[in-house]
């Protein structure tokens, strides 16, 4: 059974007959009720036999997945009820693909303590991590997100590997691997990392090293915080992603339920090349590599 991930929630349209949706009516599957029937899920709602876990659209119908157990999905089309598995396709179109929110870190990224670096999925919930200023913030949440290599637009899923010393002054201090979309803060600007490519010391990486699927994570603090990564100014989590892409949301519900939306730091931000200064493009080879 192939493997999905999808966005916090799906929007979809329905027309026709249906043994499963219905026009401006509740969900149901089988038996059981879902929602107010405005055509919007949130992924992890149960339903009868599983949980809400997205859509995908294939030939001009929208599929639905339910997630009936830990590794499988039953794949029902509102359109064309003798569907099956082997008719959709291997791409997950705009809407309901996994990429749109993926800025973490990689597995062993050592992140700065007020008692050394330490592998970033070694964290927990109270840990005291270190601020680019040498304040000490604890860590509020870890959150954790699994990449699906077979789904979605390759370069966005791509990784992106610093080269140890490629940001100047030595940093980072160790090679540093983050999500082309986590930022790095450089002369003062917060530049995605997939802005800042030069394609000798700071490369995409292959997704042929990376598996089929490989985890990533991001942290949290009370605040948007700069923290070292590596030695290596980076930021941590801001909810202009949904806390919701993770696979461990509940986690975060279960400790702080609904919470104030965060206030981002005071500082530039580049998620392109082209919004990167040109001094700091012509540092760091940017210009070279376009």
């Amino acid at each position: 059974m192939a493997t999905f991930s999808f966005l916090s929630t799906v929007t979809y349209t329905r027309s026709g007959n249906s043994t499963n949706f219905f026009d401006n009516a509740n969900f149901t599957n089988g038996a059981g009720t879902l929602d107010s029937g405005d055509a919007t899920f949130d992924v992890g709602d149960p339903v009868a036999g599983g949980t809400f876990a997205g859509t995908v659209d294939f030939a001009g119908s929208t599929f639905v997945v339910i997630q009936t157990g830990a590794d499988d999905w039953t794949i029902y089309s509102p359109l064309d009820a003798a569907a099956t598995e082997a008719a959709l396709p291997d791409k997950i179109v705009e809407g309901s693909q996994q990429t749109a929110s993926f800025s973490c870190f990689l597995p062993g990224t050592l992140i700065a303590t007020p008692h050394g670096e330490v592998a970033v999925e070694t964290l927990s919930v109270g840990d005291e991590i270190t601020t680019d200023c040498g304040r000490v913030a604890r860590v509020k949440w870890l959150g954790r997100q699994t990449a699906m290599t077979r789904f979605g637009p390759a370069e966005r899923l791509m990784p992106v590997r610093f080269a140890a010393g490629s940001l100047g002054g030595g940093l980072p201090h160790a090679d540093l691997t983050v999500t082309a979309d986590h930022a790095m803060l450089v002369e003062g600007v917060l530049c995605n990392a997939g802005a800042l490519i030069n394609g000798t010391t700071i490369t995409r990486v292959p997704l042929a090293e990376m598996g089929e699927r490989f985890t990533v994570y991001h942290i949290e603090t009370e605040a948007h915080e700069i923290i070292l990564a590596n030695g290596a100014p980076a930021e941590t989590f801001i909810d202009n992603v949904s806390r919701r892409v993770f696979d461990n949301f509940a986690e975060f519900e279960a400790l702080y339920g609904e919470v104030p939306e965060m206030e981002e730091l005071p500082l530039p931000r580049a998620m392109s090349a082209r919004q990167v200064p040109a001094g700091l493009r012509r540092k760091l080879g940017i210009d070279r590599a376009a």
